[in-house]
């Protein structure tokens, strides 16, 4: 597959196939995304393989609790968790809970979080971030950088092996929980849980905003970045 079609073609999937994943090709997987670029070649993340039964439904419990509240926040119309909220619709959203649980689906991804083909947990040393937006009056996002390129890596490479996943960081939300769950000491940070397996449905056409929506030249405000 060329790399331009597995970019416009790699896409969250949710639904799989009842098939396992066997662990050479996962080892693969994980062999060429470790190649992803990170800050000073630090390669700051960790991934846990999750396979126990009884570990796997509390991660998944952990990650629903957290989805209820993101979808609380979608039934007041705001982007969840979003770090320019305000104060009356956090609150909003929290009365929203007992709505967003009774909107739950049996059938759905949070649901079944523990019955995925395969459920890894991607953390990352904080001690080999160089966040140089630590001291910024805002929300912190640089030191991402050194790790998300790598769970891209993960997506890209598992459609190289015709399967399907997806990166989620809604039960980052009880990141304390999911330490202990992993062995992770307090200086780890949870990234991502990734999830992986046979796609019920490949996605063939991602819906994007083109170039033109999103590329100015010289300022936010500036002209429209077009090809000459």
């Amino acid at each position: 597959m060329e790399l331009s079609e597995a970019m416009r073609t790699t896409g969250a999937v949710r639904e799989y196939e009842p098939r396992d994943v066997d662990d050479a090709t996962l080892y693969a997987i994980l062999d060429d995304a470790r190649f992803a670029p990170s800050g000073g070649n630090r390669q700051a993340w960790r991934v846990i393989v999750v396979r126990d039964l009884e570990q796997r439904r509390r991660i998944r419990d952990l990650y629903l609790d957290a989805w209820h509240d993101y979808v609380a926040h979608l039934l007041i119309g705001v982007v969840p968790f979003s770090p320019l909220m305000t104060d009356e619709q956090r609150s909003h959203a929290v009365s929203q809970r007992s709505a967003a649980e009774s909107a739950s689906d049996p059938q759905g991804f949070a649901e079944n979080l523990d019955r995925v083909p395969v459920m890894l947990v991607v953390c990352a040393d904080l001690g080999a971030l160089a966040a140089s937006d630590r001291d910024l009056d805002r929300y912190q996002i640089v030191g991402g950088a050194s790790v998300y390129p790598f769970v891209w890596n993960i997506l890209l490479a598992a459609r190289q092996h015709d399967l399907g996943g997806v990166m989620t960081t809604v039960a980052t939300r009880h990141e304390d929980r999911l330490r202990q769950e992993i062995g992770a000491p307090e200086n780890f940070a949870i990234a991502s849980i990734v999830v992986l397996g046979h796609a019920q449905r490949q996605v063939r056409l991602l819906a994007r905003r083109s170039v033109e929506e999103f590329t100015t030249i010289g300022r936010l405000d500036g002209p429209i970045f077009l090809p000459t």
